[in-house]
């Protein structure tokens, strides 16, 4: 009797094992969710075409448009003037920059200009006898031939035989070589070609100045010129007098200056073009690097597209029935930031910002900021779900 009851018990047991065992596996069993579709919400812009200005990008230094490096010309002791030669001194046009020892070279200068003073002296008596209608304009230079003074320049000779005689005594030969003298004395002096600053000073007061010796540089303030290299490409765009905007690398200032120059040749090297652009302004220092905005050309029929938004398929995306959409586009110019195109409809709905992940055919939702605050997506649950079947099944 025992034995029987245990074995009910067992088989009761067992059967209770099994049951309990399929009511916890039945509870582990989930249904498959229906996955939720997600609806994108984009910003977009609707297209217009028109003028756009293209605005090449350059950088570069100031240097000043006058600028004169000195050298000597002659040997001699830099004497003291009223002004030290110093970087900074500011000079007038033609106050004196340097002024080297010329006594010993004076001297002989006024030597040479009392031979030729005493060689028309010389002749005077045969003037008076043989050339009476010459002699009073030889009596009239004589008298006002000064010493002190630069030589002043012969009568003119009216006859050959005047010219004769006056050649063959060697007034002529005489006087050309005082004007070569006087011309190198004027050498020892320096004087400022126009009103500027010295920038470099490679010599002081006292020292021996030789020959063909570097002085130092001098430049005119009130004019700068920036030289940009830019690409071939731009070679048709670049127009003289076209107003470009400089700004500093800090983007603190902004200056105005106009395309002066354009090189005719390209670079075999860079393949660059070369433009000048001259700017003034009291607060710009040469040296100084800027930003320069040139104002190329203009394009008609354009419109201007972040780069981000510019595929390299050459296509864009669009917004077609809140579905994205590519069309192909052809890009006229490229910026570091901004792309140009052409052959985009007018009324055309693009992104306006890039959507991570986009592809033709994705459901989007475009934002309105009039009705709602932006939203990174929405998702609907089975309604959507049966629309993106029936499009599947389509």
């Amino acid at each position: 009797m025992r034995n029987i009851i245990l074995s009910i018990l067992g088989v009761v047991l067992i059967f209770g094992a099994i049951y309990i065992g399929n009511n916890i596996a039945s509870t582990k069993k989930k249904k498959r969710p229906i996955p939720e579709k997600v609806i994108k919400t984009v910003f977009t812009d609707t297209i217009e075409n028109g003028e756009v200005q293209i605005v090449i990008p350059a950088n570069g230094s100031l240097m000043s448009k006058h600028r004169v490096e000195l050298y000597a010309e002659v040997q001699g002791v830099f004497r003291t003037s009223s002004k030290l030669f110093k970087p900074g001194q500011e000079y007038r046009q033609g106050e004196t920059l340097i002024r080297i020892d010329a006594s010993e070279y004076y001297a002989s200068v006024q030597s040479s200009k009392s031979n030729l003073y005493n060689s028309i002296a010389a002749i005077m008596p045969d003037l008076r006898l043989d050339f009476q209608d010459v002699f009073p304009k030889w009596q009239s230079y004589l008298v006002s031939f000064d010493l002190d003074k630069p030589t002043p320049k012969l009568p003119e000779m009216i006859s050959e035989k005047e010219n004769y005689f006056i050649t063959g005594r060697g007034i002529i030969s005489n006087y050309y070589n005082v004007k070569n003298l006087e011309q190198r004395l004027a050498k020892y002096t320096i004087r400022a070609p126009f009103t500027g600053i010295l920038t470099e000073a490679l010599v002081t007061e006292g020292s021996l100045i030789r020959n063909g010796q570097k002085l130092g540089e001098y430049i005119d303030p009130s004019v700068y010129e920036m030289e940009v290299a830019l690409s071939k490409t731009y070679a048709s765009l670049l127009k003289v007098g076209e107003s470009v905007v400089l700004r500093n690398i800090e983007h603190t200032e902004t200056y105005t200056g106009t395309v002066s120059r354009v090189n005719g040749s390209i670079d075999p090297t860079t393949q660059t073009i070369t433009a000048f652009i001259e700017v003034k302004n009291e607060m710009l220092k040469e040296g100084m690097y800027l930003e320069a905005s040139l104002n190329a050309k203009e394009e008609d029929d354009v419109i201007e597209i972040s780069r981000n938004l510019f595929l390299d398929t050459e296509q864009i995306f669009i917004v077609r029935d809140s579905v994205l959409d590519l069309i192909d586009v052809t890009p006229v110019y490229f910026s570091d930031s901004k792309v140009i195109l052409r052959a985009v409809p007018d009324g055309t709905v693009i992104l306006s910002k890039p959507v991570p992940g986009a592809y033709a055919g994705m459901l989007v939702k475009p934002y309105s900021s009039k009705t709602e605050a932006p939203k990174p997506d929405v998702a609907e649950k089975p309604k959507t779900l049966e629309v993106s079947k029936s499009k599947k099944a389509k």
